[in-house]
């Protein structure tokens, strides 16, 4: 059945919202209760021209941004004039520069797992002017004792940050060097890009979340950064307007989806899942465990400053509200898994848990996840991926315990470094992401930390966060308590004690104490990152 009738819309409306993963774009649409009434995904092709690198073909993005539109809303049974705003999350570090008269490309979008910029990171690090550079901040923090300018006397240049990859770019990319003299060029993450497209050039913007996690912005100022900028030869002049990430960027042109729909949030995925796990309070603390682990507190009005490696990002302005999210991240949570159903230690993920349940422990087996080295509180890119301990006595059940053990222990390890140095008390915990469905971590996870975890029942968690703040943005919802209320939670994983046992974490700590040991042997494996 059709819901328009004699050109009129129905006056029911949803809210629309697309999460641009690595992997996959999904698009669901959402009803007042937060239910999805329609959905659709695609897959993200990406490219490898050569080793190390990694790319996306923007016109292929842009055609799966429409197909998975226009499926949800066909799948819903509903009409694109009742989608009342658009909500976009994107995956974070990925950009492009193109020609802003006519939209053509000068490359294809250089990802945040692209390692074209290595040699280059390598070069800045050990350069005379980061030697300065880490001197003079050195020297304010003695004279301010401000801890902003230690943590920036410890900053190193990595490549998973656009900055040196755009570096890269201005240098060898001849027709992008013409545009930025004669002033045509235009940069931006995947929602920039979006944003142009969806509004047939009209806007060139982007919001505080996906601007923070670019290493060129300055979130204590809250703007780009003119003194990286300067130092790294980035010309302000390509840089996208940061907006508001609740804000009406424009509406989509109507020759896109028939209607004018009006774009009325852009986010960074993790920053979205932290909004979409209603993570709003000081102290809240959410972990999406999917490809990678990434856990993140709310550090209120304030960013926090790390000597550990924590990044400090914005996690989204709203009005004259800023939020500050301190994050931590491992590389190998899903990839380790992966890794092993491609080794045939298991057939389907979903056997993972039985497995590990199978027997008693790991049998002195630690397995290292380290194939992207390790992140904080180490901090070692030339760290091995590894398994310790194996004996004639190991099983394949045994290595399966060991993977899914070495996921919590880095749980708790980011965990450990967020308390200590932000030093904010904890309010509560949320789990999403694909290996967030295994009980085995969660439970363990849960008893590391000694606290309860809440998973929910959903988790496209991005797609939600998005969804959350163009419905707040348009007043389809009222306020962040309302958004509460439509929260739902799948299972509460508490921390198992027992008078008999005493806490199941503190029997871990031996366990835990050995694994670290297996950590440290690991580490500076390789003589180049």
């Amino acid at each position: 059945m059709g819901t328009q009738r004699n050109g009129f819309c129905k006056r029911e409306s949803f809210i629309l919202s697309v999460d641009v993963g690595t992997t996959s774009i999904r698009c669901h649409v959402y009803d007042k209760s937060a239910n999805i009434r329609g959905s659709c995904s695609s897959k993200v092709s990406l490219l490898y021209p050569q080793p190390g690198w990694v790319e996306i073909d923007p016109e292929e993005l842009w055609k799966g941004f429409i197909t998975v539109v226009k499926g949800a809303v066909q799948d819903s049974g509903l009409q694109m004039c009742q989608m009342e705003g658009l909500g976009i999350s994107t995956q974070r570090a990925t950009f492009m520069t193109w020609d802003r008269n006519t939209g053509k490309p000068f490359h294809n979008f250089i990802t945040w797992q692209d390692l074209r910029a290595v040699e280059l990171a390598k070069s800045w690090n050990g350069s005379c002017t980061m030697k300065t550079v880490h001197g003079v901040m050195k020297m304010l923090h003695f004279l301010t004792r401000q801890k902003r300018f230690l943590a920036a006397s410890l900053v190193v240049f990595t490549t998973q940050h656009v900055s040196l990859r755009l570096v890269w770019a201005l240098n060898n990319i001849p027709q992008l060097r013409e545009a930025v003299e004669d002033g045509s060029c235009y940069f931006g993450t995947i929602d920039t890009w979006l944003l142009y497209k969806l509004t047939k050039g009209l806007v060139h913007a982007t919001d505080y979340s996906n601007a923070s996690t670019t290493a060129i912005f300055d979130s204590y100022q809250m703007c780009w950064s003119g003194f990286l900028c300067s130092l790294l030869s980035i010309p302000l002049s390509i840089l996208p307007r940061v907006q508001n990430t609740s804000h009406n960027f424009g509406s989509c042109d109507p020759s896109i989806f028939g209607v004018p729909i009006p774009i009325m949030s852009v986010m960074a995925d993790q920053q979205a899942a932290m909004f979409g796990e209603c993570c709003f309070d000081t102290g809240d603390v959410k972990i999406t465990m999917g490809t990678g682990t990434f856990m993140d507190i709310n550090t209120g009005n304030k960013p926090h400053t790390s000597v550990a490696g924590l990044y400090p990002l914005v996690g989204w302005k709203i009005g004259a509200d800023i939020v500050y999210l301190a994050e931590g991240n491992a590389a190998g949570t899903g990839a380790a898994i992966k890794w092993a159903q491609d080794l045939e230690l298991f057939s389907d993920v979903k056997e993972t848990e039985t497995i590990a349940t199978s027997v008693e422990d790991s049998d002195g087996v630690y397995f290292v996840p380290s194939f992207s080295g390790l992140q904080a509180p180490l901090n070692d890119p030339k760290a091995c991926a590894s398994f310790m301990g194996l004996k004639p006595s190991t099983t394949k059940r045994h290595l399966v315990r060991a993977i899914l053990e070495s996921i919590a222990f880095r749980n708790k390890q980011l965990f450990d470094v967020m308390l200590r140095e932000t030093r904010i008390p904890i309010t509560k915990i949320r789990a999403d992401g694909g290996v967030c469905t295994n009980d085995f971590i969660m439970q363990l996870t849960a008893d590391l930390l000694g606290r309860k975890i809440a998973r929910p029942s959903h988790f496209d968690m991005s797609c939600l966060g998005a969804a959350f703040v163009a419905g707040l943005g348009t007043g389809y919802w009222r306020s962040q308590e309302d958004l509460k209320k439509l929260l739902t939670t799948d299972q509460h994983f508490l921390p198992r004690r027992s008078k008999a046992e005493g806490d199941k974490g503190g029997q871990y700590r031996a366990v835990l104490q050995s694994w670290e040991r297996a950590l440290q042997r690991s580490m500076h494996w390789y003589s180049q990152p």
